[in-house]
C-alpha cells in the first residue's frame, strides 16, 4: 500500500469474494459506469460513489426484506438510477475540458 496504509475494504467472508465482485459489476452496469476487471483507477469519485451508493441501497432493501420476514418490495428507482447514469455520462464527456465543473 502507499504510505504504509493498512487496507480497509477486505472481504469478511472470502467465501463469498466472487458474489461480492459479481455484486459490484450488477451495480456498476445499472447506474451505467463502465468497471473493468481488476484496476478501476480512471473512474471518477462520482462514478465510484454511485456504484457504492447503489451497493448500499441494494444491501439495505434486502436487509429490510429480511425484517418484514421476507416480503419482496421491488427497488423502485427506475428515475433515480437513469439520473444518476445521466450524471456519470456527463462527468465522462466533461473530464478533461478545461474550466468544466464535472460534480
Amino acid at each position: 500500500m502507499p504510505g504504509g496504509g493498512r487496507r480497509n475494504n477486505r472481504i469478511l467472508v472470502p467465501q463469498a469474494r466472487t458474489a461480492m465482485d459479481q455484486f459490484k459489476q450488477e451495480s456498476a452496469s445499472e447506474v451505467g459506469v463502465p468497471l473493468n476487471q481488476g484496476y478501476n483507477g480512471e473512474l471518477t469519485t462520482r462514478q465510484a460513489g454511485s456504484i457504492g451508493g447503489q451497493m448500499v441501497k441494494k444491501m439495505i432493501l434486502a436487509y429490510e426484506n429480511g425484517l418484514a420476514g421476507g416480503a419482496q418490495t421491488s427497488l423502485n428507482q427506475v428515475q433515480d438510477l437513469q439520473q444518476i447514469k445521466q450524471q456519470n455520462q456527463q462527468t465522462v464527456q466533461n473530464a478533461g475540458q478545461p474550466g468544466q465543473q464535472i460534480f
